[in-house]
């Protein structure tokens, strides 16, 4: 039997101490917000990492750039990004050169490709995982290239 997805099957306990929201953002870079009262039809791009508390239908790339799906958030999205952290509820397919994360309370609907993925106790997981180290590698080989290109120019 298989179970169809629905927003009410995707609750998060917001009363719950455990059911933890990300509180601090990275100061190095800088991260654009959705906030949870914003809802986009549509695709989604940006060169900015960014936190997610509204909801979003269509896609989402942020190739080289980390997207935190926030706990209130709902997306029915595909994702391409460098990273992606999950609190809230996803439905769609997630690719990550760098890693995928579910959170406890948060919930993905949809395949991971990733070179690393981690699942907390506690999370919702129904898709399948393709681990893929190429793309680390390649985002590496252009790290190298730009670094020793920029070391040229100087």
């Amino acid at each position: 039997m298989t179970s169809l997805f629905t927003w009410e099957n995707c609750q998060i306990d917001k009363k719950s101490p455990d059911s933890v929201r990300p509180v601090a953002l990275s100061t190095d870079r800088s991260t654009a917000w959705l906030g949870p009262n914003l809802h986009v039809e549509g695709d989604l791009t940006g060169a900015e990492d960014l936190l997610i508390d509204g909801s979003i239908k269509g896609m989402i790339q942020l190739r080289d750039h980390k997207l935190t799906v926030g706990m209130p958030a709902k997306l029915t999205a595909d994702i391409n990004a460098r990273e992606v952290v999950v609190y809230g509820c996803v439905q769609g397919n997630v690719y990550a050169t760098g890693r995928i994360e579910i959170k406890k309370g948060g919930s993905v609907i949809g395949n991971l490709r990733t070179a690393q993925v981690m699942i907390d106790d506690g999370a919702d997981f129904r898709g399948s995982i393709e681990i893929d180290k190429s793309a680390t590698e390649e985002t590496d080989k252009e790290t190298l290239s730009r670094k020793a290109s920029a070391g040229a120019l100087s």
